[in-house]
């Protein structure tokens, strides 16, 4: 007998949804079946499916061959499909959080979350309750046990991620020293986050910068000191690029417990890839104890 999927999809609807920021709201979805859905870690990863114009709810294969199925539809029968973030899960209320940055009508995911309405149907991909997933997969918040020093790097569209992070963090007896660094559209896209005590929040705010440049600056001005003694000095570590416009950039540390340090590190793929260039070769730090994720890819469509 051919094992389960840990996946499964659930049709939700929309209950409530709540600004959080002129840039971000929230969207608090609901229907029985949540009670089954399982969220592995804070940065748990589902997928996203929106109706089609004329659709009241999308219409998505299921089954263990869904994806091939999926993809074999027409680009008029597909429905769009986009990765976020739980942001919380209530099982016992059915309830699920999932929150969108807001950019307009420019893709089907904010236009759908721009229109939206109490009672509006999507549907998630989401781990399934009753599958116990033994590998670990769609979340990559995995920090050494032993790790005394965290770094958190994100724009936007990984917040929903770094704010589930630090709340687990602050639910710790002892926890470890925190810094993130987190870049925002507007000044008051600036959102309280529940963190460690002693935790260093630094609010980069683009208005109208280029996507992760004040996130780069920050990074340098602030990292430096902090890579002091780590890496090797006066020599830069081998590092072979990635062609964010064809991949993917996605590389997870390697998950030792007795790494005292951990980085995990996400948000527009080029600013991703400029900043893991300025950490590893510049810095010296060690590849194996930071995540790098590219969210996101400036005028790409990433499922």
């Amino acid at each position: 007998m051919a094992e389960r999927s840990p996946y499964r999809l659930f049709h939700v609807q929309l209950k409530q949804r709540i600004a959080l920021s002129p840039s971000m709201v929230r969207m608090v979805l609901t229907a029985p079946e949540v009670a089954h859905m399982r969220s592995d870690g804070p940065d748990q990863r589902i997928k996203v499916f929106f109706p089609l114009p004329g659709q009241s709810a999308p219409q998505v294969p299921e089954g263990e061959d869904w994806y091939a199925r999926y993809r074999a539809l027409g680009d008029d029968e597909r429905p769009p499909m986009r990765t976020y973030t739980i942001r919380a899960l209530r099982r016992g209320q059915a309830e699920v959080d999932v929150d969108f940055v807001m950019h307009g009508e420019t893709g089907p995911a904010s236009r759908w979350a721009v229109h939206a309405r109490p009672g509006d149907r999507i549907a998630l991909m989401a781990p399934d309750a009753e599958v116990p997933d033994p590998q670990g997969m769609g979340y990559e918040w995995k920090p050494p046990a032993d790790a005394g020093e965290i770094l958190l790097v994100a724009d936007e569209t990984a917040l929903p991620a770094v704010a589930g992070i630090l709340e687990t963090l602050a639910g710790q007896s002892a926890p470890p020293r925190v810094r993130a660094l987190l870049e925002v559209a507007h000044g008051d896209d600036v959102q309280p986050l529940k963190a460690p005590e002693g935790a260093q929040l630094v609010w980069c705010v683009r208005e109208g910068a280029g996507y992760g440049e004040e996130l780069l600056q920050a990074v340098k001005s602030r990292i430096a000191p902090l890579a002091g003694g780590r890496g090797a000095a006066g020599t830069a570590p081998d590092l072979a690029e990635v062609d964010i416009d064809t991949q993917i950039l996605w590389e997870q540390a390697a998950g030792t417990d007795a790494a005292p340090f951990y980085a995990w590190v996400a948000g527009e793929a080029g600013a991703v890839m400029a900043i893991r260039r300025y950490l590893v070769k510049e810095c010296g730090l060690d590849r194996s104890t930071i995540t790098f994720m590219g969210y996101w890819r400036h005028g790409k469509v990433l499922e």
